[in-house]
């Protein structure tokens, strides 16, 4: 895994999917919930998107959602949006994104960027995620840091 500084919309920009750490919860609307954060970023930036995350948290459960039409990756570190960031969720999530790449799953340009997963308002310590991340993840994967 790499690492660079910037703002991780520039890399979006430029036609390179994102990371977007996520959670499991659903409104009663029907809505994700993305209230903070890279995730509320991505609800200003696309207002329809916490429908489109709520619709497939429904049917298949807090995972690992490629969105080719947004060039968006969700990556769940919290199952319920109030709580702190789960070292063992973020785990399944490398190891679930890290497979997408490994067998092909999906044709995704590469790389990806993602921010520090979990350590922001997931409330995680870097030095407690940095080595599950490294463990996973390749040189495909780009940490953005800002």
């Amino acid at each position: 895994m790499k690492i660079v500084k910037g703002d991780i919309w520039s890399f979006w920009e430029q036609g390179y999917y994102i990371v977007i750490p996520t959670n499991g919860f659903v409104k009663k609307n029907g809505e994700a919930v993305m209230g903070r954060g890279l995730a509320l970023q991505t609800k200003e930036r696309f207002p329809e998107f916490p429908r489109v995350l709520g619709e497939r948290l429904k049917v298949y459960g807090n995972m690992v959602f490629v969105f080719a039409d947004y060039k968006l990756i969700t990556f769940p570190v919290k199952r319920v949006w109030l709580e702190k960031a789960s070292l063992n969720l973020i785990e399944e999530s490398c190891n679930a994104l890290s497979a997408i790449f490994r067998y092909n799953l999906c044709s995704l340009r590469t790389p990806v960027y993602l921010p520090k997963v979990g350590c922001g308002n997931g409330g995680l310590n870097w030095e407690d995620v940095k080595p599950i991340l490294e463990k996973a993840l390749d040189d495909r994967f780009i940490l953005c840091e800002v």
